[in-house]
C-alpha cells in the first residue's frame, strides 16, 4: 500500500471531474428549484422535474471527500485532531449560512414563501426533524444542510470506532446494515404516515412524504454511505479505486445505466418502489460516476470544462441564496417579462449568478482565508479543497 501522503494529495487537490459534477449538481438543483417562479418552460422540464437528485449528488461528493479528509490521517498512522476538523468545518458553512438566515429573518420580501418555520429550527439545524406546515416552507432547502452538518458532527466518532478493530467485514455489514435499515425504515414510514393521507386526500400527504421521507437525516443516509464506501476504498484499497478508475468509462456507463433506472423508478417521486429502493439505487448510480470523476482514464475525470471550476467554489453560496433570489426577481420583472420568456430566464439566471458571487465574495471567501490563515500558524489538520459545503 503507497504511502498515505503520495495516495491521498490526489484528492486535495481540485479536480476538473468533480468540478464538473458539483456544478451539475447546484445547476441541477436550481432548476428544479425554479418551479417557485414558474418553472423553465417545456424544453427544460425533465432536467428540472428530476432536480432533487443533484442534493443527492452533493451527498455523494461530500461522503467522499469528507470520507478521504477524516480518514486520511489515520491510515497514515497518526490522530485524528477533531478540534481542527470542526473548526474548518464551522468556517466553511456558518459564516454565509448566517448572513442569509439573516436575510429569511429580517426581511420577509426575500422569503419564497410568507411563512417560515420557527426561527430556532435553524441555527440548530433541527429544520429536517421538525418541519411541520407546508406553508412554513421559506429556506426549505437548508434540509440538506441539516443533513450535512449532522453527518459532519458524527461520521469523525464513527470513523473512529470503526478503525480501533479494522475490519473489511464488519464495514461491509454495517454498510449493508443502513442500506438494509434504510429501505425497510421508509417503507414504514410511508405505509404508517404517507399512504392513510393519500387514502384521505386532505392535502396533507405531501407534507407528511417531505416530514417523515424525504427530509430526516436517517432516510437519507444512503447518499452519505455510498461517499464514504468510495472514501475508504481510496483510502485503504487505493489498488481497487485505481482498476475502477482504468475502467472509468465502462463505470460512467454503468453509473449512467442505473442513473437512468433511478429516473425511470422515481417517475412516481413518492410511490412505495421509488420511497424504499430508489434512494440507495440512485446512490449507486452516482457513487459510480464520482468514481469514474475522481481520476483514471474517463473523459469526465479529464475534461476541463471552462466555468465549472468558479462555478463549483460558489456553489455554496448559490445554494443558500438561490431561493431569495429567485423570489426578488420574480417580484421586480416578472410581470413585465412574462411575455419574454427568454430574457426573463437570462434575468434570473444572471441574478443568482451575481448573488451567489456577492455572497462567496464577500463572506464566504474571507472566512475561508481566515481559517486557512489560522491553519498556517497552528498546523492543524490538513484538508482538501475540494471539500463539499
Amino acid at each position: 500500500m503507497p504511502h498515505a501522503d503520495s495516495t491521498y494529495r490526489h484528492y486535495a487537490m481540485r479536480l476538473p471531474g468533480l468540478d464538473l459534477l458539483r456544478s451539475v449538481a447546484i445547476v441541477w438543483v436550481m432548476l428544479f428549484h425554479s418551479y417557485l417562479v414558474g418553472g423553465v418552460g417545456d424544453h427544460l422540464a425533465g432536467a428540472e422535474r428530476y432536480g432533487w437528485m443533484g442534493v443527492d449528488l452533493f451527498f455523494v461528493l461530500s461522503g467522499f471527500l469528507i470520507g478521504v479528509q477524516v480518514l486520511r490521517p489515520l491510515a497514515a498512522g497518526g490522530s485524528l485532531d477533531l478540534l481542527a476538523f470542526y473548526r474548518r468545518r464551522a468556517f466553511r458553512i456558518l459564516p454565509a449560512f448566517f448572513v442569509v438566515f439573516a436575510l429569511y429573518v429580517l426581511w420577509p420580501a426575500w422569503r419564497e414563501t410568507p411563512g417560515m418555520q420557527p426561527w430556532w429550527q435553524f441555527p440548530t439545524f433541527t429544520f429536517n426533524l421538525l418541519y411541520d406546515q407546508p406553508d412554513n416552507y421559506a429556506f426549505s432547502h437548508v434540509w440538506s444542510l441539516c443533513v450535512e452538518e449532522h453527518f459532519y458532527l458524527l461520521f469523525p466518532f464513527a470513523a473512529l470506532s470503526m478503525l480501533r478493530r479494522p475490519s473489511a467485514r464488519r464495514f461491509g455489514m454495517l454498510c449493508g446494515l443502513i442500506v438494509v435499515g434504510g429501505m425497510v425504515l421508509r417503507a414504514g414510514l410511508w405505509l404508517h404516515y404517507y399512504q392513510p393521507a393519500q387514502a384521505r386526500d386532505d392535502g396533507t400527504s405531501g407534507l407528511m412524504f417531505l416530514r417523515y421521507i424525504y427530509y430526516p437525516t436517517w432516510s437519507r443516509l444512503d447518499g452519505l454511505l455510498a461517499g464514504v464506501a468510495l472514501a475508504v476504498c481510496a483510502v485503504f484499497r487505493p489498488a481497487w479505486l485505481a482498476r475502477v478508475q482504468r475502467h472509468g468509462h465502462l463505470v460512467l456507463l454503468l453509473g449512467l445505466a442505473l442513473l437512468a433506472a433511478a429516473i425511470a423508478l422515481f417517475t412516481q417521486r413518492a410511490g412505495f418502489a421509488a420511497t424504499v429502493v430508489g434512494y440507495p439505487l440512485l446512490s449507486l448510480a452516482l457513487m459510480a460516476i464520482v468514481a469514474a470523476a475522481s481520476g483514471g482514464s474517463s473523459w469526465l475525470a479529464r475534461v476541463s470544462v471552462p466555468g465549472t471550476g468558479w462555478l463549483a467554489g460558489v456553489s455554496y453560496s448559490l445554494y443558500l441564496c438561490h431561493k431569495g433570489v429567485f423570489h426578488l426577481v420574480k417580484l421586480a420583472w416578472a410581470e413585465r417579462l412574462q411575455q419574454h420568456g427568454l430574457m426573463l430566464f437570462a434575468a434570473y439566471a444572471l441574478a443568482t449568478l451575481a448573488g451567489g458571487a456577492l455572497l462567496h465574495g464577500l463572506v464566504e471567501r474571507p472566512f475561508l482565508r481566515w481559517r486557512d490563515l489560522g491553519r498556517q500558524r497552528s498546523a492543524p489538520l490538513a484538508a482538501g479543497a475540494n471539500v463539499p459545503g
